[in-house]
This record gives structure tokens, sequence and C-alpha cells, in this order.
């Protein structure tokens, strides 16, 4: 065990030395350690499945993450592999490509998030022969955490409004020929986006009002998260970490967490690293502390008003229309 491994030990266990150790990093190798957490994160990936993917240790991912490794840049191109990012995005500027990038950050910088979000619209728009999808605010698409309620929620939401229901990770393995779980062994990550791009424009394509529970997962895909975000009213399904993985283990699946010591840790990370991605979505629905029929209520009357603004009417408190 190497000299810089121990002091990683002994700073974990005593707070003084975890202190020195903080204010000893370098803030290079700092800043890139938190930036590959935040990929990882996002990603909904543990440490365990990175540093198999990367083929290297653990031991060796965590120090890069704690900022005490320094790591060649063979490894961190093998971990940006791992974590389907180029090695620019992982050293955390991937905006130095060319000189309209240049231009276009310059533009872009120091922006609020209001006035990104507007930029982010508008440059869909221009792309996109500058139409909106006049069926948005009839397809409503809830993203979530997996236990946060969307396969509960979704198809009593679809009775409510006389809508078809689609489970979009029940399309995937429809086109897929297989399990999601197998795509990922056989296919590996980059296929199943494939698969799930495909998915959600079909279902998008075919049809012009109806309900859609997405996969956690679905906003690692910046450029599907936008299509999500371009044809449908999207709401966020919030909840704690607790009643997360509650309500996944009551279910029988811990598939989310396999092989981690650390599940709720874990769990928060990916809760945490795609929480920024969720609340771009239209509504938000918090089922913590709340039984499916008073979920229920909350989620009917959200979407019911997005609707009804949408066409040009109004509701009451209820979300009932007024005539």
């Amino acid at each position: 065990m190497n000299e810089q491994h121990d002091h990683f030990i002994a700073s974990a266990t005593d707070p003084a030395a975890q202190q020195a150790a903080e204010g000893s990093r370098n803030p290079l190798l700092a800043a890139l350690g938190d930036r590959v957490r935040t990929l990882r994160a996002q990603r909904g990936l543990t440490r365990k499945a990175v540093a198999a993917a990367a083929d290297v240790s653990e031991r060796h991912l965590a120090n890069l993450e704690y900022g005490t490794g320094n790591a060649s840049i063979l490894v961190l191109q093998q971990v940006a592999g791992a974590l389907q990012c180029s090695l620019a995005e992982l050293l955390g500027d991937f905006t130095t490509r060319s000189p309209e990038w240049l231009l276009i950050r310059d533009v872009l910088e120091h922006r609020t998030e209001d006035e990104l979000r507007r930029a982010r619209i508008a440059l869909h728009g221009l792309f996109n022969a500058g139409a909106s999808d006049p069926a948005r605010h009839r397809r409503i698409a809830l993203v979530g955490l997996r236990g946060a309620g969307k396969s509960t929620l979704g198809p009593l939401l679809a009775r409510e409004l006389g809508l078809p229901f689609i489970e979009l990770s029940r399309a995937i393995e429809v086109l897929a020929g297989c399990s999601v779980r197998e795509i990922h062994d056989l296919c590996g990550t980059a296929a199943y986006r494939r698969y799930e791009r495909r998915a959600l424009d079909e279902a998008v394509q075919a049809h012009g009002a109806v309900v859609i529970a997405t996969p956690g997962g679905i906003v690692s895909d910046p450029a599907t998260f936008n299509e999500l975000l371009a044809h449908c009213t999207t709401v966020w399904l919030q909840a704690s970490p607790e009643e997360h993985m509650g309500r996944v283990v009551a279910q029988g699946d811990t598939r989310p967490m396999a092989a981690s010591r650390e599940a709720m840790d874990d769990l928060r990370r990916i809760l945490d690293g795609r929480a920024a991605f969720y609340s771009k979505a239209d509504l938000t629905v918090d089922t913590s502390g709340h039984t499916p029929q008073e979920s229920l209520v909350q989620l009917c009357t959200g979407v019911r008003k997005a609707m009804a603004l949408h066409a040009g009417h109004e509701t009451d408190e209820g979300g009932t229309l007024i005539p």
C-alpha cells in the first residue's frame, strides 16, 4: 500500500488529518476529482461500475475522485470512455473546439439560468425549422429517479385524462428484443442510449396525446432530453432519497445499487447529479410522504392547468376547466 493511500485512509478516520488533506490537495487534481464524481453521478453509475468499465482499480478511481491520485493521461482517457464522454469534457472545458464555440461561449458566459434556458429554446427552434410542437402540451412525460412513482402514477394519470400510457423502458425492450439489463450487458450503454432515443422518437411520432413514463437516466443524454423537453410537457416526480430507496426495495428490485455497500450515499449522489436536469421540467410534484392517490390529485391538477394554459383556457384551483 503506497504512502499516498495510507494518508488517504488516515484522513478518512481522523478529522484533523482529513482537514489537513483537504487543504493540501492540488487544486487541479481536486477540480478533476469533483468533475469525475459529478459525471459519474449524472450517469447513475457506482464507483465500482466505472472502475470496471475503465479497467482501473476501484482504489485508483477513489484516489482520483478525492484529488489524491496523480493519474496519467491514458488513465483519464479510459475513465472518460467509461463515462461516455470526451476527454475534454472530463477535464471540464469542451468549448474550445473551434472559434465559433469560443464566441458562443463568450456570449453565454455569466448568463442566468433563465437566460440560458431561453437561449437553448431559441437555438432548438432555429435548428428545427423555427416551429414549436403544437402537440407538446398534450404529451405528458414523467421524469425522475426510479421509485418516484412514475410507473404507478403514469397509468392512473392516463386514465384520468383519457390518454394512452407508454412505459418507455418497455418500448425500449420491444425494440431491442431483450431486457434493459441485457442491452447494457451485451451491447453497452451507448447502444442503450440509441434504443432510448429511437423509442422516444417513435412514441412522439405515433401519439399526439399520451402519458409517458421515462427511464430515470434519460437526462444523461442531452440530445434525447432536449427532444423530450421539445415535444412533451414534462413533470418531475420528486421524492426523498429514503423514499426512493424504500419503494424500489419494496418492489423487490435492488438493481440500481447492486454490489454497493454505500447504497444510500450512491443514491444521494445520483439524485444530486441529476437534480439540475430534472428541474428543467415544466412541473414538479413531490410525492414524499404522500399516498399514490394524494400524489395523483396533485399531478392531475398541475397537468390539467398546464394543458389548459397552452390551449388558452382557464381552470379553477382543482384544475377543472372554466367555461
